[in-house]
């Protein structure tokens, strides 16, 4: 029974917006929802409101409203049977076919295994753990978190970002030197445009990289040219000829994708030419916890908080659907970081702020991270034993670290060998994929994600790669 609180006053039912035009009012109601089930915006088996319901939305008599349902049902629109509700009839299915099934889309490629290179084990996720932080998180919040959004983020997981990567990283931050962000790419592009609008001109990069952060910076008027990067990591040295250059973009924890550190001679070598310039470091923290050998390489951060902005994010650690990530500024930069973003710029919702900073707090971040280390360094020495055994003359490079490797082959030309069909339905890239385009440095290798598989299908990830070696 439909419950009204007065005349014309429905509470109970369900809302229906039509379209009605002038003229009789039964005629009105009929040709709107007739025009609402073409257009595909009421589906065979959708199920309207009660006349009483409706014609108190409508203001208009209640008869009207049960005459105009009566001829749609004899019409064949609507169907009903006694004591239940009205629905949009199975039989309009036909009419309707061609606008409401989905638009046809390309189909993606399957991988027959994913070894794509920086994609975590997303089977691994904590659920349970992530629950309970939520929960914990509503049942805290103040009830200001429910409104518009401070562009900084929410004071709880800026504190509570402070002092985690104080301890685990090395970082040193105040919680007002942080900016919550979407992940890394949305932080990369508002430093990006923070330091176009300071008058920065160029933006050096490492010779290889990800071609989508390069795009980020160019996209503002940056340009970026391209440090050489050996075993010793990006060639810093090269900065002192680069005039025009005000920042660097750099991975110093663990290259990606060559997979070595900033030496400590060069660490202290771009914080000095940061000073004397008056630069900015741009340091891509994105998978700094996951070293196997000893403990992680602090982060470069801490070498002058004042000349490095520190960008961090869950999307290698937890999820890149969590749409989490944060940038640790200098002082000077937080206003102008901030201002791009702008009135209406999406922002990280406040429950997985919130969700996040209990996370932190209550140590499941900690335990996460060490559950997922310790997976992720069985498979990596899983697989460089397998490739040792399968393939004696090819070699796994780069030290320990982060969620790939880059694997050199006995033989063959690796860039022809990734176009094969089963090296593509592995997901593998070659090294020229990441290769900056004005460096003609041409190395063979391919780059291989060991993290993406589930643990029940690693295995057969494992044999089919080194089935594929030479």
């Amino acid at each position: 029974m439909d419950v009204t609180t007065g005349p014309g006053s429905s509470v109970a039912g369900l809302d229906l917006f039509l379209d009605r035009a002038g003229g009789r009012v039964r005629n009105s109601v009929m040709d709107a929802i007739r025009d609402a089930i073409r257009s595909g915006r009421l589906v065979p088996g959708t199920r309207l409101p009660s006349s009483r319901a409706l014609s108190a939305d409508l203001g208009v008599a209640r008869n009207t409203v049960a005459r105009a349902y009566a001829e749609l049902i004899a019409e064949g629109w609507l169907t009903s049977q006694h004591g239940s509700s009205t629905v949009v009839s199975p039989r309009t299915a036909e009419a309707i076919r061609s606008i409401a099934a989905p638009p046809r889309r390309r189909a993606a490629r399957l991988l027959d295994h994913d070894l794509r290179p920086g994609h975590p084990d997303l089977s691994s996720f904590p659920r349970a753990a992530w629950s309970r932080a939520v929960k914990r998180a509503l049942d805290a919040a103040p009830s200001e978190a429910f409104g518009y959004a401070d562009p900084h983020g929410r004071p709880e997981l800026r504190l509570a970002l402070a002092q985690y990567l104080a301890r685990a990283r090395g970082v040193r931050a105040r919680p007002c030197n942080i900016v919550v962000c979407c992940g890394a790419a949305e932080g990369l592009r508002l430093v990006a445009g923070a330091l176009t609008d300071g008058g920065v001109a160029a933006v050096a990069v490492e010779a290889f990289g990800l071609s989508t952060q390069w795009a980020s910076l160019t996209r503002t008027g940056l340009r970026c040219p391209p440090l050489t990067v050996d075993s010793d990591g990006a060639d810093v040295r090269a900065l002192e000829n680069m005039a025009d250059v005000g920042g660097v973009l750099l991975t110093p924890s663990h290259q990606f994708p060559l997979g070595v550190s900033l030496h400590s001679d060069r660490r202290a070598g771009v914080i000095d030419w940061a000073r004397r310039t008056g630069g900015v470091i741009i340091e891509d923290d994105y998978d700094g916890e996951f070293r196997y050998d000893r403990r992680p390489v602090g982060a470069l951060h801490g070498g002058d908080p004042e000349r490095v902005i520190y960008m961090g994010t869950v999307s290698k650690s937890l999820a890149p659907g969590l749409r989490l990530g944060w940038l640790v500024l200098p002082e000077r930069l937080v206003d102008a970081v901030v201002r791009q973003k702008g009135e209406t710029e999406e922002t990280s919702g406040f429950v997985e702020q919130l969700a996040m900073a209990e996370f932190i707090v209550s140590g499941s971040y900690d335990r996460h991270i060490r559950t997922m280390r310790a997976q992720y360094r069985r498979r990596r020495e899983q697989l460089v034993v397998a490739v040792a055994r399968s393939s004696p003359k090819s070699t796994v490079a780069g030290m320990p670290a982060g969620l790939q490797v880059v694997l050199e082959l006995a033989g063959g030309d690796e860039s022809a060998l990734v176009r094969q069909l089963g090296w593509r339905q592995l997901g593998v890239q070659g090294l020229d994929f990441f290769r900056h385009p004005e460096v003609d440095d041409e190395r063979d290798g391919l780059v291989i994600g060991f993290a993406a598989p589930a643990p029940s299908a690693w295995s057969a990830a494992l044999d089919a790669l080194t089935g594929l070696l030479p």
